[in-house]
């Protein structure tokens, strides 16, 4: 059986607009407005909610040592800032299933 391909951007605007009854123009425009307040949003306050998907927010990363994996050699990768995705439960839950139980 042949592996299926994620949408592409094109395929996704598509998508949306037969679901949403809105052009094609106007999904893209509004993807666009919702990535732009989500980069600006995690980037000055730290964190960005898209209710039922989940968070983007930016995380410290402490200074840690190593391996350079061409020569085996220890280095230290300095302390940085990054930026993770948290999924929230009905995310999880939708895609893969509810959670088992111990």
């Amino acid at each position: 059986m042949a592996e299926k391909k994620p949408l592409s951007k094109n395929q996704l605007l598509s998508e949306l607009a037969e679901k949403t009854n809105l052009s094609k123009k106007e999904v893209d425009a509004f993807l666009e407005a919702l990535t732009t307040i989500a980069y600006k949003e995690a980037k000055s306050v730290g964190k960005f909610t898209l209710p039922g998907f989940g968070i983007l927010k930016l995380v410290q990363r402490a200074a840690r040592s190593g391996r350079n994996p061409a020569t085996g050699q220890t280095i230290q990768i300095p302390a940085k800032t990054v930026v993770k995705m948290t999924l929230s439960k009905a995310c999880k839950e939708a895609i893969a299933g509810p959670a088992k139980k111990k």
